[in-house]
């Protein structure tokens, strides 16, 4: 398949998935959406490929959602704003549900989807100048899309508080909340990502993909169809709000929303 706003590299049985709108911070729109989860179905049944690395190109790993696309959702109505979501919502249960081993190579913004990316990988490994937000709240919606991810990452209650407060979160934060597994320094990311696909080469394909299902049956708390169908539904019903045409009209027009003091 040939691809525009992603490219795959492999090398011995490893695939990187590179995200490649760098000028757009790799913000997601339609496009970048549906080659992600093409991609990740096709590497998921690929039997030569062991290991999955999802990276940025450009400045950041990605910035959530494309400017141009939040302002085009916000003259749909809730059934187009529900179809887009449920578009996210399923690549980021593809990813999740990959068999393989996957890995985040995070670099700075990861913001919104972007930390739903984070999340639904297995591994997440991130540089020191990698900055973690959810931001939805500012613009009168939720992180529900990516809420079963995040959650499962760092728990209820420190999303609790980041789903409301909005705040950025520096990677050191991020690695004592769980969001992600280790921090480096910038020029040692690659080498840190490198060493995590040789100890995933260690372990049996199979094993490994069983060992993931292992992990979804002990936590007894899977991403089921109907959570996907839920979570796309909520932040449809959102974006149609006067609360959220507020919220983006303030931050389009750089100034406080209205219900800012």
């Amino acid at each position: 398949m040939m691809y525009t706003a992603i490219e795959i590299e492999r090398n011995q049985g490893v695939a990187t998935v590179w995200m490649n709108r760098p000028q757009m911070h790799n913000a997601f729109d339609p496009v970048l959406i549906a080659e992600l989860h093409n991609a990740f179905l096709a590497l998921g049944d690929d039997p030569a490929v062991r290991v999955v690395v999802l990276a940025g190109r450009g400045k950041s790993f990605s910035a959530g959602a494309d400017l141009g696309w939040m302002k085009r959702a916000a003259t749909f109505s809730e059934a187009e704003n529900l179809r887009d979501a449920q578009e996210l919502a399923e690549m980021l249960h593809v990813l999740a549900e990959c068999p393989k081993p996957t890995i985040a190579r995070v670099h700075g913004a990861a913001l919104g989807g972007g930390v739903g990316l984070t999340t639904a990988c297995d591994i997440a490994l991130a540089s020191t100048d990698a900055v973690f937000a959810m931001s939805e709240v500012r613009f009168g919606i939720t992180p529900a899309t990516v809420s079963p991810y995040v959650v499962r990452a760092m728990g209820a209650r420190q999303a609790t508080r980041y789903f409301q407060t909005a705040e950025r979160i520096r990677a050191e934060r991020a690695l004592a909340i769980g969001l992600v597994h280790e921090v480096v320094a910038p020029d040692e990311l690659d080498a840190c990502v490198a060493a995590m696909v040789t100890v995933l080469g260690q372990g049996g394909p199979r094993a490994q993909a069983e060992a993931k299902e292992l992990v979804r049956l002990v936590e007894q708390q899977e991403i089921s169809a109907g959570i996907i169908a839920e979570t796309a539904r909520r932040i449809a019903s959102l974006r149609v709000t006067d609360e959220a045409t507020e919220g983006l009209a303030a931050f389009l027009e750089k100034r406080p929303a209205s219900w800012c003091k």
